[in-house]
């Protein structure tokens, strides 16, 4: 008897090797299911299961398959996702934050010039009060998922807070 976990990521079984071996030829199972056969302890890849190599096309003596890669962190971010960081720690230093350089980075030039304006106009003045709203942003940026910065910010352009 064995379990296998699906590729929905949920576990089923526990099924006999016939069963098993017909999830095979329908497609259902593969050389890298994971499977655990009874009493065992390890989830492992049907490909090392002997019993089962045949019917996964593997001749007697070959090595199973290898595992796919896993991607590499930010592999899979949004496209996007990228610009949270710069724009966030941008903002929190206060000598870009108030020149509003992360406002520029999201391509939103209108607020950046708007603050640059008032810095710069104010003899720095206005500069302290345009560091306190970029330091709010850069929090908030920062502290938002990938997928939650890419469409309040690079997809719907909220350009305040």
């Amino acid at each position: 008897m064995y379990k296998i976990i699906g590729a929905d990521g949920k576990e089923y079984g526990p099924v006999t090797a016939e069963q098993l071996a017909q999830w095979i030829r329908e497609g259902r199972a593969n050389a890298q299911t994971k499977v655990q056969g009874e009493g065992q302890a390890e989830w492992k890849h049907l490909a090392n299961f002997p019993e089962f190599q045949a019917s996964l096309g593997i001749s007697d003596g070959a090595p199973p398959p290898i595992s796919p890669p896993v991607p590499a962190y930010g592999a899979t971010r949004p496209p996007g996702a990228d610009k949270k960081i710069v724009a966030g720690v941008l903002a929190l230093i206060p000598y870009t934050g108030c020149l509003g350089i992360h406002k520029f980075v999201l391509g939103y030039t209108g607020a950046g010039i708007t603050m640059l304006l008032i810095t710069v106009l104010t003899c720095g003045i206005g500069g302290v009060v345009m560091w306190v709203i970029s330091l709010i942003e850069g929090l908030i940026y920062l502290t938002k998922s990938d997928e939650e910065f890419v469409q309040t910010y690079v997809r719907n352009k909220k350009g305040w807070f």
